[in-house]
This record gives C-alpha cells, structure tokens and sequence, in this order.
C-alpha cells in the first residue's frame, strides 16, 4: 500500500524528469543535490519500484518513471491552479473561467473570441487548456472545465451542447505547386500525390479515407485509370502538416480551424470541388448552470467560426444527424448560413 507520497517528493521527481539529472533538478528547485537524492529514494520506497536507472551523474527514467511522470505533471498542475486560486480568493478575486479546447480550436477560435472579448467589457481571469478531443470531453464531463470546444462527436451522456458549427476542409499546398494553378482543386487530381494526414481514424481522418478510398475522388480515379495515392506521412497536428507540406513533403487535407487560424507562409490553401466537412461545437456539463461569462465566451467562439469561408451553423438537436454525414451515412445539408 502506498503511502508517505509528499508533493516535495513529486516536484522533485518531476524536475529530474524535466532535466535529466540530479544536479539540473536541484539548480531547478534550488536545493542541494542530496536532499534531491533523498526525496527521490523516499518516493522510490513509497512506491515499491525504481523510478531511475543511474548512469554515473545522469539518470533515466524507467518505464514505471515514465508512466508516473504523466499521473504527476497533472497533479502538480492542479496543485500549482490551487495555490493560485487559494491566493485570489484571499485578494478578492473571481474566479477564472476554465475553458478546453482542441488543437485546432485553441489555434483558430479562442484567440479571435477572446479578443473580442476583451475589446467589450474585457475577458477577466481565463485558463486555457488544449489537448485531444477525448481529453476535451473528459475535462467537461469531469467539470474540471466549464467550456470545452471540440470536433463532433459531441454527444456524450452529461453534456450540454451550445452550438454546432461545419466548415469545409481545405487543400494545403506547397508554393509553387501545379495544383496552386487552380482555383478548387480537383479530388481527383490527388491521385498518386503523396498525403500529409491526421493520425486519428475516428474523426477527420475517416472522412478524408472515405474520399479517397471509395468517394468522388476514388471513382474519379478508377475512371481515368488513375491510382490512389502514393503513400502517407501521419501526423497527429494540423500544424505539423502544414510545416510538412511546406518542406515539399506531400499536400495536405486540413480541418479550416488551424488553416485559416494559424497561416503557415509557404503554403497556399485551395478549395475542393467535393466538400469534406469539418464538424465542432462548443459544450458546457450539463445540469450545471451556464454563467453568462461562459454564455458570452460560447457566444464569442461562435462569432468567430463565422468568419470561416463556408461556414454553416447547426441546431444542437442536429448532432445525431450531423455525426451521420461525418461518418460518410449520408451528405451533410445546412441550416443556417453564414
């Protein structure tokens, strides 16, 4: 049974991780070496494994290590949140508004709504957190955030959905491409290109598959006698695909969040002549009361996914059919314009 586990025994298992050695952890936590060495030792025996291997003045971690390293890093998180917020409550202060995000969300919207906000009766104390879209939904359902922003699905038992959005998805290409000649590229030319794409086959990744699997383009290709293509560089960031395609790696099938959000010089974005759509919302727990803080940034995220080409805003009560076009049962249709 575990027991005696002291937060100075994790901070210094965390700022050896972080620094690789002994001597760079105590620098980090301004310590002396030994007490380092003991608090280490002592979270060993509470545990009952070895966190380190020891080469000389340099340590690595074990596979336990790395494992706890995760479990770890959240907690000093919290705890570092907590000491914060003990100390605003002590000054008075409100509370901040905690708000999830994925990648592409992070990227694309929250900088535009926050600055939106700011430029009307200002923003207050926010904490932006970014991750997965599994991670994003756990963090809502587990209200350790009081807004999160993700790609569909979104239906999840003990969420309230706000709002759905869909934009189309866009082809990124490399400066001085010959498909940059067009002014909508046609699915049908990626035949044999070489595709950056996103690691997930769940949620965009399945749809880009669909395309070119068994989709226009597919048809387009077996039609003119063409090939699908070549071969994949996977990647799990829109980010990252970009920097890929500017290297000349491959063109690239992005979500418009991360594209028009964050451009990349030494990419050109074109449309497709066949719509991939790309599905997101904003979610709150349910049965918790929505302040009107976490209403007016919703709202803001919202305004902001307007300004995507294509955008269509959806009904909540859309989700489940919406969830069927993503996963290619049927052609998404649109309810409202923007």
């Amino acid at each position: 049974m575990i027991k005696n586990l002291d937060i100075r025994q994790l901070e210094a298992f965390a700022a050896v991780m972080s620094s690789g050695s002994i001597t760079g952890a105590a620098r980090l936590l301004d310590r002396s070496q030994p007490a380092v060495t003991r608090l280490i030792h002592e979270l060993e025996a509470a545990t009952g494994y070895a966190l380190f291997t020891r080469h000389g003045p340099r340590v690595a971690p074990t596979a336990e290590g790395f494992q706890l390293f995760e479990e770890v890093q959240q907690l000093l998180g919290d705890w570092r949140r907590l000491q914060q917020r003990v100390d605003e409550i002590g000054r008075g202060g409100a509370q901040p508004l905690v708000l999830a995000a994925t990648s592409a969300a992070a990227l694309g919207l929250v900088p535009a709504a926050l600055q939106a906000l700011e430029a009307g009766e200002g923003t207050g104390a926010v904490r932006l957190v970014s991750g997965s879209p599994e991670r994003v939904m756990e963090s809502v359902l587990t209200g350790a955030v009081q807004l999160g922003v993700s790609s569909l699905p979104l239906e999840h038992r003990g969420l309230q959905v706000l709002w759905i959005g869909e934009a189309p998805c866009v082809a990124v290409l490399p400066d001085g491409d010959p498909l940059a000649a067009h002014d909508v590229v046609p699915a049908a030319a990626l035949a044999g290109r070489r595709l950056v794409t996103l690691s997930n086959p769940f949620r965009l990744r399945h749809r880009i598959d669909a395309l070119l699997g068994g989709g226009t383009a597919g048809a387009a290709q077996e039609s003119q006698g063409g090939s699908q293509a070549a071969d994949v560089i996977d990647t799990n960031s829109s980010v990252n695909a970009q920097a890929l395609v500017r290297a000349g790696l491959g063109i690239a099938l992005l979500d418009p969040l991360t594209v028009h959000g964050v451009p990349m010089a030494g990419v050109q974005l074109r449309p497709l002549d066949v719509n991939i759509p790309f599905f997101f919302g904003a979610v709150v727990p349910q049965g918790r009361p929505v302040t009107r803080r976490v209403q007016a940034l919703a709202d803001a995220l919202q305004q902001a996914a307007t300004r995507l080409p294509g955008f269509v805003a959806h009904p909540p009560e859309a989700h489940a059919r919406l969830l069927q076009a993503a996963q290619g049962a049927e052609p998404s249709s649109s309810s409202t314009r923007s």
